[in-house]
């Protein structure tokens, strides 16, 4: 990917022809607004500065996600959207592309689907009505498939950058038994592809 897209507009591009297969592929759709939000997401995030924050010395910082839903409960509502948005964003983000990590980690991708479905909820609620309030509830309400279509984007993007990635998406696929993953590794030549036996 690297190599291949030079530009923020090309690499918009690229997420959206992405997106909008792999979507295609497990039957989740979308309406263009939220295409056109979650493509923005994977183009901001590309670049790892805007998924982590910043902590007082100036390093690169995960902040949990209870801290964030903390937070924004002690903030007027102007900035409580805000902080809920980043709060449905970095789970969105998180749980499909780091899924196989965040299993052996203290909290599964459940706790990411429930806290950034809840979040993107909440900011549906807060919103004025009209304008976005739709992508938010549909990114609410389509929170764990668009979690789906995004860890297949990120195993096909694993799986392609060679063995070392495919391992990971293999070893991930030998845990949780994914359909999606198994697809994405039958695809690429990884694993044979299941069915009767040629005679």
């Amino acid at each position: 990917m690297s190599g291949l897209v030079t530009s923020s507009s090309s690499l918009k591009e690229f997420f959206r022809e992405l997106l909008l297969e792999v979507a295609a592929r497990q039957r989740v759709a979308l309406g263009e607004s939220t295409e056109f939000y979650v493509v923005n997401l994977l183009a901001e995030f590309a670049a790892t500065d805007k998924l982590f924050s910043r902590d007082a010395e100036g390093r690169r910082d995960h902040e949990p996600l209870a801290e964030l839903y903390h937070r924004a409960l002690q903030q007027e509502r102007d900035e409580r959207i805000r902080t809920l948005r980043r709060l449905g964003d970095v789970s969105l983000y998180k749980v499909g592309f780091f899924s196989g990590a965040l299993q052996q980690g203290m909290v599964g991708p459940d706790y990411y689907i429930q806290m950034g479905g809840a979040a993107y909820g909440q900011v549906a609620e807060l919103v004025p009505s009209g304008g976005f309030t739709g992508v938010y509830r549909e990114l609410c309400d389509k929170f764990r498939s668009l979690a789906e279509v995004l860890e297949e984007i990120s195993a096909r993007g694993l799986v392609s950058a060679g063995p070392a990635g495919a391992l990971r998406v293999y070893e991930t696929w030998s845990r949780t038994g994914s359909d999606k993953l198994e697809r994405v590794l039958v695809d690429a030549g990884w694993v044979p592809r299941k069915g009767p036996l040629a005679n």
